[in-house]
């Protein structure tokens, strides 16, 4: 099914304004407050209702239930545009897209109900505009990337993408028993004695780690989607289809379950870590036994915002992607050769001046 939004004032489309957190109407200037709008699901299409609000009629939300055919062979589904009645190709995973003819933002609203239904989102707070000013401030402070790269006049494309998640909260248990030395050197005489302490330590801990993220779309690098973290949690909202309106987004291709070894490696890390910070002022640490577990207590399906920009830069393309709520920018830049020996040159005549320097102060000749 597409639903589509339509201006109840004027007809036009309406789109997700992530400056004001609206559903905006370009033409006529009109705004909707999302979190006021009915929120719609697959089982009130099905059963054909449209229990909405006097707001909203069946000429605000456009749903096209029978004009799509599916194409399993291809994993490739065919809808077509309520707008212009432009086919629209999607892969299997495409929640939100827009349509490549009038433009209009489209939501496949099959696509997210029952187990595919986002419990939250967090909406984008960068638009795209932005974005791209963002981009081009981070391309100049490169201090080792190539002055055709700093120039950022070969942005390609930004699109702003709803990528899934899962976000965790997890119980990790941990029990460590370990044997700890202190040593102390002291002089006796002629001698220097060097006395070594034994110590059995024993941890035991429970610790609750709440909201740990995992992207969960097979499509997305695993790397750049982490290193794009923090989220602000305190902007996540109950997902209501508008807040895709206007943009991309997927859903996700592994579950909770599927993803669980991952998360379970990145928990691990941080109950062992803690217990670490537990065991200190000794000279050595070897543990005997350690023992971690680590158990899902629940795990929420969200959509995150991240704007991806392809780079032309020399005949390749590089791949950047930021943060749609901080900012945040991670990516490979280019390095530029001449400003990497430069900078080693660099680094190389300054230990040369400073060893000449001391040289002086103790009196030494020059080298």
């Amino acid at each position: 099914m597409v639903v589509q939004y339509k201006c109840p004032n004027c007809g036009a489309d309406m789109a997700f304004d992530s400056t004001t957190g609206m559903l905006h109407c370009d033409s006529c200037g009109r705004d909707e407050n999302i979190e006021s709008m009915p929120k719609m699901d697959q089982d009130n299409y099905n059963e054909g209702s449209n229990q909405n609000s006097n707001r909203y009629t069946d000429n605000d939300f456009h749903n096209n239930e029978n004009n799509h055919q599916h194409f399993s062979e291809n994993d490739v589904n065919e809808y077509h545009c309520k707008n212009c009645g432009a086919v629209l190709i999607t892969d299997k995973d495409t929640t939100a897209t827009t349509c490549s003819f009038c433009g209009a933002g489209v939501v496949i609203s099959d696509r997210l109900s029952g187990d595919l239904a986002p419990a939250k989102v967090i909406p984008f707070s960068i638009n795209k505009q932005q974005a791209q000013e963002a981009f081009k401030k981070w391309c100049k402070k490169g201090l080792l990337t190539p002055k055709g790269f700093m120039n950022a006049d070969r942005i390609k494309s930004i699109t702003g993408l709803y990528v899934p998640f899962w976000l965790y909260d997890l119980n990790g248990r941990g029990e460590v028993d370990a044997t700890c030395t202190k040593v102390r050197s002291y002089s006796q005489g002629e001698y220097i004695v060097t006395e070594t302490s034994y110590f059995n330590v024993y941890r035991q801990v429970d610790l609750n780690y709440l909201k740990v993220p995992v992207d969960a779309s097979e499509k997305m690098n695993d790397e750049l989607m982490d290193k794009l973290e923090p989220y602000h949690y305190d902007n996540l909202k109950e997902f209501n289809m508008p807040y895709l309106a206007g943009y991309l987004a997927e859903k996700y291709n592994y579950d909770d379950q599927a993803l669980f070894p991952r998360v379970k490696d990145r928990v691990d890390d941080y109950v062992d870590d803690f217990i670490r910070s537990t065991i200190s002022g000794y000279s050595s640490t070897t543990y005997n036994q350690k023992n971690i577990n680590i158990r899902e207590r629940k795990a929420d399906y969200v959509l995150f915002p991240v704007w991806m920009v392809c780079y032309d830069y020399k005949k390749s393309e590089h791949t950047f992607a930021m943060n749609g709520q901080t900012g945040k920018i991670v990516g490979k830049p280019p390095l530029s050769a001449g400003k990497i020996a430069a900078w080693f040159s660099g680094i190389s005549a300054a230990s040369l001046l400073l060893i000449k320097i001391i040289i002086v102060i103790m009196g030494g000749p020059w080298l």
